[in-house]
């Protein structure tokens, strides 16, 4: 058997979710993809996946062979397209990563109109809201928001974004006024269920201690839109990033108060490993998605007004 066929099996395999799923994007039957596996498994002389009837989980060694297995499948995509020069057409698959609501609002439009100039390539777009390690999940570009830690990653700049506190304005004509930071442990808070329940703001003046306010939820949710709908509903104050509530402030559905204690604005990037710029498809979409994101990033900035 093939190994790198196998390898490409097992990846598929992992992430459709089943062997199933697998045999029908390939066009093999559910044997034929647990005999690629059963072959890398003996080969590598470890169980990759734990099996079930309906579904497969991938063992402690599994976890450290399929990110082996995508760079391997990457790079050996990335030798072809350098080898064949850079007037080869972009084609292929192209996998980008961004948080939810950044990917959903913002990327997901331009990724469109990619695609639409671009019929040779294919994408999957994957909205999480942690950090991913683009090297072992195979992935090609990122959108990052907020300081880029230090790593071999070529990244390009398309802007800037805040973290603001907003307030439906009728909320905030029935209760006590918000001037400070200290004045929210007054109000109720609409608060999002992965983060700390207290919200840093930069030191007043004179001091170089920041200031952190602590509170008790009012409510807590899971969800980036449910926070920003019971802000608008005027359930409380709740502090999100500034594209994310662009819209609603235009509107005048949302208000934002503390705007000169907000911390500096943190920058977003796009990112690539090194090396990936060279892959035409993966040049060709950054060409085209960075003058459009920076062009909409200006734009929500804009909508938002000065600080």
């Amino acid at each position: 058997m093939d190994r790198l066929d196998a390898m490409k099996v097992f990846v598929l395999a992992v992430d459709e979710g089943s062997l199933a799923a697998a045999g029908r994007r390939l066009g093999r039957s559910p044997a034929a993809v647990s005999r690629a596996i059963a072959f890398l498994e003996e080969r590598v002389g470890a169980e990759l996946l734990h099996r079930t009837t309906r579904s497969i989980k991938l063992s402690e060694e599994g976890e450290r062979y399929v990110a082996v297995c995508r760079r391997v499948l990457v790079e050996l995509e990335e030798a072809d397209d350098i080898a064949a020069g850079p007037r080869t057409a972009p084609r292929g698959l192209l996998t980008i990563t961004a948080p939810v609501v950044s990917g959903e609002m913002v990327l997901r439009p331009i990724l469109d109109a990619f695609l639409d100039a671009y019929p040779t390539v294919s994408a999957k777009l994957l909205l999480f809201d942690r950090a991913v390690n683009l090297i072992d999940e195979g992935v090609d570009v990122a959108l990052r928001i907020g300081p880029l830690a230090d790593s071999a990653m070529v990244a390009t700049r398309i802007g800037e974004v805040r973290r603001v506190v907003v307030a439906a304005p009728r909320y905030l004509m029935q209760h006590p006024r918000i001037e400070e930071p200290g004045d929210l442990t007054k109000h109720q808070v609409v608060a999002m269920a992965h983060l700390p329940n207290s919200w840093t703001f930069k030191p007043p003046e004179n001091s170089s201690a920041a200031r952190t306010v602590r509170f008790t939820p009012r409510l807590t949710v899971s969800s980036t839109y449910a926070a920003v709908a019971s802000a608008v509903a005027g359930r409380g104050v709740a502090r999100m990033y500034s594209y994310q509530v662009a819209e609603q402030v235009a509107r005048g559905e949302l208000e934002i108060v503390l705007a000169g204690d907000e911390d500096p604005e943190m920058p977003v990037h796009l990112i690539c490993p090194p090396g990936r710029l060279s892959v035409p498809k993966v040049r060709a979409f950054t060409d085209f998605a960075v003058p459009r994101l920076r062009k909409q990033f200006a734009l929500l900035k804009k909508s938002l007004g000065a600080r």
